[in-house]
């Protein structure tokens, strides 16, 4: 993905907790890019469908379904979009299970802000 389409395309924020997602906007924002927020797997996915994205950051676990749907579906997606799962519920598993469904980073909880937004301009300059 080049700059243009990181400006033109916005960044889903997928979780249930509303005060992470608006520091999660807050960060992002202050980076110049725009975000779409939702609080739960069925608003990911239909977000999904309806939006041309730059990148999806979803929570691992939502109140009705598992992250790993979000990264499955914004795979899918055409053009297939890159997911980073954020969890407070770290293993080793669930890091082979996201990377195993396609997600393009996996970052534990708690973590600084420094490291997430590292994180999200490694991920969507190499896409």
């Amino acid at each position: 993905m080049d700059a243009r389409d990181v400006a033109t395309h916005p960044i889903l924020v997928v979780d249930d907790e509303d005060d992470l997602t608006q520091t999660y906007e807050r960060l992002l924002r202050r980076n110049g890019y725009r975000v779409i927020r939702a609080s739960s797997c069925r608003e990911g996915v239909d977000a999904i469908g309806r939006h041309r994205l730059a990148l999806v950051v979803a929570d691992l676990q939502l109140p009705d379904g598992d992250g790993l749907d979000l990264v499955r579906a914004a795979r899918a997606a055409a053009p297939p979009m890159p997911v980073i799962v954020v969890t407070g519920f770290t293993s080793q598993l669930r890091r082979c299970a996201a990377k195993a469904a396609g997600a393009a980073a996996y970052l534990p909880k708690p973590f600084e802000a420094s490291a997430f937004t590292s994180l999200v301009d490694t991920v969507l300059m190499r896409n």
